[in-house]
């Protein structure tokens, strides 16, 4: 399995340390990872503020560039979600490498099935499960809007389903971790690409609301699979003067490794 490493540009230029866990991480599982020259933005921020002919150049380098790669896997729900929706639209044809492009944390729930709970009761026994890390900490989930209702990484609240959090999963794997969730667990934290620079008063104190929830949970961290979401409360609470610290998902998969 070929697995080709895309790092959006706000983690390559704001959080590199979050590509270079993804990476990590995936090495450490036994994963044939490369990581393509030459990448670019995917294309998102153009097409979200309206010009979606600016878009297409930067689809089209996409496609060529991770072609031959059996999944493209990216620490990012909101460009995972982007390039999966939009690009077939986008390019105008059916679009085979923006069908394989997965966020990390559905690429390991879902194909590595590390957080594949069910099944591992029923053939190995939950004690056999692998073990990721260790980080001995209280933390409070994060659920990115991308990742709960583009691309099912949990429950949306407003359906009637069965519970379920592929986050939580893989998070349970790692030694000395506490998760707990907010209040309103998939509320919107307010940041919304083009939204926080549009509507800045609604988007800052939706943020305010959505940090108080999750300091309540006595967490000393949050998480979450998109750095955009976290760069935008860690701002808020930073601004507020408020003891919460911040870190990607996969940062805390590989923490010890």
């Amino acid at each position: 399995m070929k697995i080709g490493l895309f790092i959006p540009c706000y983690v390559d230029a704001v959080y590199p340390e979050v590509g270079m866990a993804t990476y990590r991480l995936l090495r450490h599982l036994g994963l044939d990872v490369t990581y393509p020259n030459g990448q670019t933005c995917c294309g998102q921020p153009m097409a979200n503020a309206g010009f979606e002919r600016q878009a297409v150049p930067l689809a089209k380098k996409f496609e060529t560039l991770f072609q031959g790669f059996d999944y493209v896997v990216t620490p990012s729900v909101s460009c995972t979600a982007f390039i999966r929706l939009n690009y077939p639209r986008l390019l105008d044809h059916e679009c085979e490498t923006a069908k394989r492009c997965m966020d990390v944390v559905e690429f390991l729930h879902d194909v590595v099935k590390l957080g594949d709970t069910e099944g591992t009761e029923k053939t190995e026994g939950t004690e056999k499960r692998p073990r990721l890390g260790s980080f001995p900490h209280k933390v409070s989930l994060h659920n990115s809007c991308h990742g709960v209702r583009e691309l099912g990484l949990s429950s949306p609240s407003e359906q009637h389903v069965a519970k379920f959090n592929k986050i939580r999963d893989l998070l349970q794997l790692v030694d000395g971790i506490e998760v707990v969730e907010p209040e309103r667990p998939d509320e919107c934290c307010g940041f919304g690409g083009m939204f926080s620079v549009e509507e800045t008063a609604v988007s800052a104190q939706m943020g305010r609301d959505k940090v108080e929830r999750h300091i309540a949970t006595g967490a000393e961290y949050i998480t979450g699979p998109d750095c955009s979401c976290l760069m935008h409360m860690e701002g808020v609470a930073k601004k507020q003067g408020l003891d919460i610290k911040f870190k990607h998902v996969v940062e805390i998969l590989a923490a010890g490794l």
